[in-house]
């Protein structure tokens, strides 16, 4: 088997663009929790690993960083977040406005590494036609 790194931004876009569609998937969910009384909300920490999976070798290149990855440690995990904190006396800690803003804004993120995607996945494709 041939071992090569062509794959290796692929696979770090894939896992964000997975990541970004939980995301989406719990700001429904915290959305559609906004009344329930003890709700705390939740979050996904998937930017918090991959800046730690790549901060672990600080004097290397983003191509070394990005292919020595391993997908295990791009393991995004779902947080209660602010979980001892409420404005509110039901102890719902969900605020609409905050959840409609950040849904917004994951959006536009996850449409960003779909495009990467894509421009990744012509990338192969014009290196192949050309070879």
């Amino acid at each position: 088997m041939i071992n090569s790194s062509v794959f290796d931004y692929i696979n770090v876009l894939d896992k964000a663009s997975d990541a970004s569609w939980t995301r989406n998937e719990i700001i429904a969910n915290n959305i559609a929790n906004v009344d329930t009384p003890g709700y705390k909300r939740q979050d996904l920490n998937f930017e918090d690993e991959l800046e730690r999976a790549l901060g672990h070798s600080r004097y290397r290149t983003m191509d070394q960083k990005v292919s020595d990855l391993k997908d295990k440690h791009l393991k995004a995990r779902v947080v209660n977040d602010y979980s001892n904190f409420s404005y509110r006396t039901d102890r719902n800690n969900v605020d609409i406005d905050t959840e409609n803003v950040t849904l917004a804004a994951n959006q536009i993120k996850y449409q960003g590494l779909m495009a990467g995607l894509n421009s990744e996945f012509k990338n192969l494709l014009a290196v192949t036609k050309s070879s």
